[in-house]
Order: structure tokens, then C-alpha cells, then sequence
């Protein structure tokens, strides 16, 4: 296996019950000692009441507004105009988050709830390296290359022995579903028992206004996020160096051995048009890496980390372009409005 890095420069930063009113007294103490975990696991279990609906909307919001939210998170708790940016109405959402500084640069419908596409695996990615072994030696089932031909895939076939390593490169870079269910039931047996922990560690982020079905993110109703609740994971996932190692690289090439014992390889190249070397950011911006994600309900999104001249860290997020070409032209602008003109 072979991988070409950009120079990569990861910086470490950062009761019992006796009324239904004592129940209820109880919860809300315990939501406001545990904070947004705990709201968030409550609304996973409650998905489809229309009441959780719209206690969700408004109590993430007092949540994040709290002394009690996490104190190195960029908090707003509503959307943040930026000058020299002019909302774009046909995006579904975006945000700019300056993470020194813990704030909000840039939100427009932060809290909408929208449809992530592929940027779902960056949860995926994130439980792999919280719970597996990237030395772990993974076999690929019939279930995990059952996708259709028009669905990104990165090579994988049944049988094949692959490392958990390089399953994550393959999810990262490539975005393949194939790495996406492979890594699911590696981790824990089955797509299903893999969204449960997914929507669990989302609630434990604080995104309370996620729910997972899958570990790649083909469309799916109750499969749904927020461009806040990605920035959460994002924050997240940024602290491990190996996310940041795999999101920096220029190309990858995988191993696969094959149900017959033969070798074979896979080069998987970022389709992200920064690292894939088809945009260029403006001068004053270096993007490291990040997630794309494209389906016809969700459009074209990516969250990516990038840094200034001063080495200060960002996270932005673009969700619902129409285009490719108009997600990276915005995300451009945004860069210009938000960190070069700083």
C-alpha cells in the first residue's frame, strides 16, 4: 500500500418516581446536568412525535445557549450574518466556525433539519476509529457490494480481506458505500446495530437533531442531520490523527486479497474538488481535507477543515448546492468573506 500526504500539520487543541410531576421535575434536572446528550437520546427514541419535533427545535437551542454546553464549542443560537456574504437562498445550509476562537463566523439554517448524503461518514469513520483496530483484518459479505451501479463504490468484492485502515481510506476518500457496510458490521454485526450506536454517539456529541439509518448515507426519510449537528461530529472527529492523516492525502492505494488469496490494489483519490486539485481556495486558506456528499434529495455538500495564514483552524460546512461546480464557487466566497478578509 502506498499513500501520498499533503505536509500535514495536526494541531492538539484544542430518584426514585412517586408523581408524574416528579418524573418530569427529574428529567429536566437531569437533561441540565448532562446537557445535550442526554436531549439528544431522548429525541432519538422519540423520532417521530411531532411534539418532540418542536421541543426539539427549541430546546437545542436554549441547550446551546447554556453554561452548562461545552465550553469549546462554537455556540449561536440562532443563524450569524457575516459581511460580504450574502445568504444564498437555494442552499439548503452552510456555516463557518472558527474553532481558536470558539465562534460562529458564518449560519444559515444551522438547525434545519436536511438530508447529510455521504457526509454521513464521518460518524461512520469516527466509530470505526473510537471502536476498532485499524490493524484489524476485515472479510467482505455479499451484503456489503450489494449497490447499484449509479452508487459509489470503492472496488470491494465479496470475500475480499482488507484492513480496517484502509476501509476508512476507501470511506474517506473515495466516499465508497462498499467501506461504509463493511465497516458497519466489522464494528457491530449489522448495519441496523451500527445506526443504533451512531444515533447514540451523535446524542453524546450533542447532535440533537440527528438521526442515522445507515453508514454511507444513501438517501433515506429518517435519515437526517443538521449543518450544525455536522459541524459537531466534524469538531469531533478532527481530534484523532488519523481522521486528519486520511483527510490530508492526495491519493491512497489499498490492498484487497481476494476470496482466492490473489492481491490486487485500489487507488482511491478525494472527491473533494480542493484535494482532488480540480478548485483551487483562495490565497489565505489551506484546506487540509474533509466529506462530500451528493444525492438528488440531499444536492451537493461538503464539510471540510482548513486553516489561515496564522495556522488559526476553521470548519465549514456547505449543505444543498445545486451543483458541484456553485458548492465550491460559495464555499470560495465564504472562505474570502470569512477567514482572508479577518
Amino acid at each position: 500500500m502506498k499513500c501520498t500526504n499533503k505536509k500535514y500539520r495536526n494541531k492538539k487543541r484544542r430518584s426514585r418516581k412517586k408523581n408524574g410531576l416528579r418524573i418530569a421535575i427529574a428529567l429536566i434536572c437531569t437533561f441540565a446536568v448532562i446537557g445535550v446528550g442526554a436531549a439528544g437520546l431522548y429525541l432519538y427514541l422519540n423520532p417521530l412525535s411531532g411534539r418532540i419535533e418542536s421541543y426539539e427545535k427549541n430546546y437545542n437551542r436554549s441547550l446551546y445557549q447554556g453554561s452548562f454546553f461545552a465550553q469549546d464549542l462554537c455556540v449561536a443560537a440562532n443563524d450569524v450574518q457575516l459581511d460580504g456574504f450574502e445568504d444564498e437562498d437555494t442552499l439548503h445550509g452552510a456555516g463557518l466556525f472558527d474553532l481558536e476562537n470558539r465562534s460562529v463566523v458564518y449560519g444559515y439554517h444551522l438547525y434545519d433539519r436536511l438530508y447529510p448524503a455521504s457526509t454521513t461518514k464521518i460518524m461512520t469513520a469516527y466509530l470505526a476509529l473510537k471502536y476498532g483496530n485499524v490493524n484489524d483484518v476485515v472479510t467482505v459479505s455479499e451484503h456489503a457490494t450489494d449497490f447499484n451501479w449509479d452508487e459509489v463504490t470503492s472496488g470491494l468484492r465479496t470475500g475480499d480481506q482488507v484492513t480496517l485502515y484502509d476501509l476508512i481510506c476507501g470511506l474517506l476518500l473515495r466516499s465508497g458505500n462498499d467501506c461504509g457496510t463493511a465497516i458497519a458490521e466489522h464494528i457491530s454485526g449489522s448495519e441496523e446495530a451500527f445506526a443504533e450506536l451512531m444515533n447514540t454517539e451523535a446524542a453524546q456529541l450533542g447532535a440533537t437533531g440527528t438521526h442515522f439509518v445507515n453508514p454511507h448515507g444513501l438517501h433515506d426519510e429518517n435519515h437526517y442531520t443538521t449543518a450544525y449537528d455536522l459541524y459537531l461530529i466534524f469538531n469531533e472527529c478532527v481530534k484523532n490523527e488519523t481522521f486528519m492523516e486520511i483527510i490530508s492525502m492526495d491519493s491512497y492505494t489499498g490492498t484487497l486479497t481476494g476470496a482466492d488469496g490473489t492481491t490486487r490494489t485500489e487507488t482511491w483519490i478525494p472527491s473533494n474538488y480542493y484535494s482532488n486539485g480540480t478548485t483551487q481556495a483562495p490565497d489565505g486558506v489551506r484546506v487540509f481535507g474533509g466529506k462530500t456528499g451528493t444525492t438528488d434529495q440531499a444536492g451537493c455538500c461538503v464539510i471540510l477543515y482548513s486553516e489561515d495564514l496564522e495556522n488559526h483552524p476553521y470548519i465549514s460546512v456547505i449543505m444543498g448546492a445545486e451543483d458541484k461546480n456553485f458548492l465550491y464557487q460559495e464555499m470560495n466566497r465564504l472562505f474570502t468573506a470569512g477567514i482572508t478578509a479577518e
